[in-house]
């Protein structure tokens, strides 16, 4: 997956628009996304498909100028709704001005949340090459001198974003359909999880939040009648849940989580994905992941299952 990010500074016609601050009371404060990450990532993409579901987008906004778009967002008599802003490293006082455009959201009450793109850096090296383009912070040196200089600058980023999705192992289609997931809603749910099956030997989901290991369970990989089979097959689920402690460890780790649901709704947070890996991610993980996602969903907590690994072997 390739993507192309625009170099121009963004341009917003603010036609007839009052001064700042001379705002109507009444004024519905626009829905807020910030779109970040990566280069190379997928931002583009991940801000194709929240237009193309009804958001207002702006490409490359300075962060200082995101608190004015908001503003002339609340002035649009509820013609923009939701608005989507895609920011990246480019500007020499970034994190300075988003800091303060952070902070200045936050004092008038706007919600928002940030979408960060991540992606290896063999990934990223993969589609700069192909575009034969240089990479935006790379100066006289390597594409992995750039990406290493922006993996740095966004680390503080992505430690606050709300959502961070891996992008290394997907196409443009598998990414908008994630994004469909997590913003086609008519309505905006408390929380979303995706619970994701993965085996450690293919290594740790980069996006996970939490993190479930499932190898304390016997493996179904060495019994022959099951090892052609997946986590999704009754026989395989019946074999993990039936060993000793599996279904302890369900009924303890789904009670953990709702203690995490619940601090998680009071700190603003609305996504969370749950990595539940074993050896190969097609057994005993795929088994937990449908389990868990089950009784999250019961609990009311809207849920995705992924099974990233299974079908690898």
């Amino acid at each position: 997956m390739t993507e192309h990010d625009g170099d121009g500074a963004a341009d917003v016609s603010t036609g007839n628009a009052t001064e700042p601050g001379e705002a109507a009371a009444d004024a519905a404060i626009p829905e807020l996304v910030i779109i970040s990450g990566m280069s190379g990532a997928g931002r583009s993409t991940a801000a194709k498909c929240l237009e193309d579901l009804g958001w207002f987008v702006v490409d490359n906004l300075p962060p200082a100028l995101i608190p004015t778009m908001v503003e002339l967002g609340a002035r649009s008599q509820g013609n923009v709704a939701r608005i989507a802003v895609v920011v990246d490293v480019r500007g020499r006082r970034f994190f300075d001005n988003l800091r303060e455009s952070l902070a200045d959201l936050d004092a008038k009450q706007v919600t928002r949340r940030i979408v960060f793109l991540e992606s290896s850096d063999d990934a990223l090296v993969r589609r700069f090459e192909s575009v034969r383009r240089p990479h935006p912070l790379q100066g006289d040196g390597r594409i992995v001198d750039g990406i290493a200089a922006e993996r740095d600058l966004l680390r503080e980023l992505r430690g606050d974003a709300d959502l961070v999705i891996d992008t290394s192992s997907l196409n443009v289609h598998e990414l908008r359909a994630k994004m469909d997931a997590q913003f086609a809603g008519d309505e905006e749910p408390e929380l979303r999880a995706t619970v994701m099956s993965f085996g450690f030997k293919y290594g740790l989901p980069v996006d996970a939040d939490l993190v479930v290991d499932m190898r304390f369970l016997p493996n179904p990989h060495w019994v022959p009648e099951l090892r052609p089979f997946t986590g999704l097959n009754e026989e395989v689920s019946n074999y993990v849940f039936n060993q000793p402690g599996a279904k302890e460890f369900l009924d303890s780790y789904t009670e953990l989580l709702q203690l995490i649901a619940a601090g998680y709704r009071r700190e603003g947070k609305r996504y969370v994905t749950i990595a539940v890996g074993c050896t190969g991610g097609k057994h005993r993980s795929v088994a937990t992941s449908e389990k868990l996602a089950a009784r999250l969903t019961g609990a009311g907590v809207e849920t995705v299952v992924v099974h990233r690994d299974m079908g690898r072997e």
